[in-house]
């Protein structure tokens, strides 16, 4: 046998089997060292981005390579598929459009906001921002989700000891977060406005586990106070019970 280091056979994991640099790579992402760090920056900062008018929700996809390479079961960011897709389009919708009116009706003119979204408004009647406004919306349901409810649970769940206690700080966690990060675009009553809903949304999934049901409940939303803007109904629905 050839004693040359050159000649010998070098082993070669087979595809799809972990090596120890990946299992090195896994734990590092699940941990809360420098690279598990880096990970959470990435994902929130990164979020939503426009490539010209089109939104590219590059903070959810960093959120799934996460979940790839840090090997994380993909029910422990919410994605659990529902018992019955119909029933969770149909109930998803359908809250989504009633918690949108309710919010533009009573809660956010109890809280002194304006009847109209400005950040927003040049929607109105604009059909050529049309196509980018739908999708943006649709974005918002998938990517939002994935990231607030998700990946921020399963990060702070590793936090926090289990239990009730941990889970009501981890809704008023992650609503605040979710709510300063429409501050910039949407100011204080956009604020307002996505505190609240992170925190329902919250507390849907800290009950459920499940996170496909309230992407429909979000897009939903999104795509209900888009038509009263294109339509120009938010001062008219805005004044349905306060005049």
């Amino acid at each position: 046998m050839s004693s040359d280091p050159s000649t010998r056979p070098v082993f070669q994991a087979p595809f799809g089997v972990a090596t120890p640099s990946d299992d090195r790579l896994a734990a590092d992402l699940r941990g809360f060292g420098p690279l598990g760090i880096l990970a959470i920056v990435v994902i929130l900062f990164t979020g939503n981005v426009f490539a010209g008018q089109v939104v590219v929700p590059i903070g959810a996809v960093g959120v799934l390579l996460w979940v790839r390479l840090s090997r994380t079961p993909w029910r422990e960011i919410g994605y659990v598929r529902p018992a019955n897709w119909i029933a969770a389009v149909a109930i998803g919708v359908a809250f989504g459009v009633a918690f949108k009116l309710l919010m533009k009706a009573i809660v956010m003119p109890l809280l002194g906001a304006g009847p109209i979204n400005w950040a927003f408004h040049y929607w109105a009647g604009n059909r050529a921002v049309l196509p980018a406004a739908i999708w943006a919306c649709l974005v918002a349901g998938f990517a939002e989700e994935t990231i607030f409810r998700g990946y921020l649970f399963e990060r702070l769940g590793k936090l926090f000891r289990p239990g009730v206690g941990a889970k009501i700080a981890i809704v008023l966690i992650t609503s605040l977060l979710f709510g300063l990060a429409h501050y910039l675009v949407q100011g204080l009553a956009g604020t307002e406005q996505a505190t609240i809903v992170g925190l329902v949304f919250g507390s849907i999934f800290a009950f459920t586990g499940s996170n496909f049901m309230l992407m429909f409940v979000h897009a939903a939303f999104d795509l209900t106070a888009l038509a009263i803007i294109y339509w120009n109904l938010e001062t008219r629905v805005a004044h349905l019970v306060f005049r």
